[in-house]
């Protein structure tokens, strides 16, 4: 074979190999897949506490994040309220030790409904006369602190929350009601 005969015969090569790649270019795009999935549908889930979480799943891969209201509060479906503590009665000022007499009530009351129910919520909060990181500090060792008797009897407790001054039962605008919103509640999961 020639010198001539050996560079046509690689350019003839050469032209076959690139209209082979341009058919194939052209039958992969003229090929149309489909692929078949779900649509992403947007669901509201409860966990076992009662806190809402906004849900997207299209059956193969999911994202979810924690419902919160503007200011940062999960939003949760209550159960129901079946204990508040006034803390004034169990919690001395700006402390989260809980007297004798208290732990000696909260533990009849964690064994009196223990049966009944399947866990509880404790939700401790403060007035406002701190500052708001203080007392979310303040009212999540005073939630700890009933969430420890309830355990120290057995209870289950699902979650302990903390929420300090933001969420008055009444305006903070005198003593009796500061009083009021110093308390712990306990709410019952059945």
């Amino acid at each position: 074979m020639t010198i001539k005969a050996k560079k046509m015969f690689t350019l003839l090569a050469a032209a076959v190999a690139a209209v082979g790649l341009s058919t194939a270019s052209v039958q992969a795009q003229s090929t149309t897949r489909t692929v078949v999935g779900e649509r992403y549908i947007p669901t509201i889930w409860v966990d076992p506490d009662g806190c809402e979480h906004w849900v997207m799943d299209d059956g193969a891969e999911g994202y979810m994040t924690p419902h919160v209201t503007p200011d940062g509060k999960p939003v949760c479906r209550r159960g129901t309220l079946c204990g508040v503590m006034e803390t004034d009665q169990f919690f001395a000022t700006d402390k989260h030790y809980i007297n004798a007499a208290g732990k000696s009530r909260l533990q009849q009351f964690f064994n009196s409904n223990k049966g009944n129910v399947r866990s509880f919520v404790i939700a401790g909060h403060t007035d406002s006369r701190a500052s708001d990181e203080y007392n979310i500090r303040l009212s999540q060792r005073r939630a700890n602190a009933v969430a420890g008797v309830a355990k120290s009897v057995g209870a289950r407790i699902a979650d302990i929350r903390a929420y300090g001054e933001r969420d008055p039962r009444v305006p903070n605008t005198s003593a009796s009601n500061m009083a009021q919103n110093r308390r712990v509640e306990i709410y019952c999961l059945r």
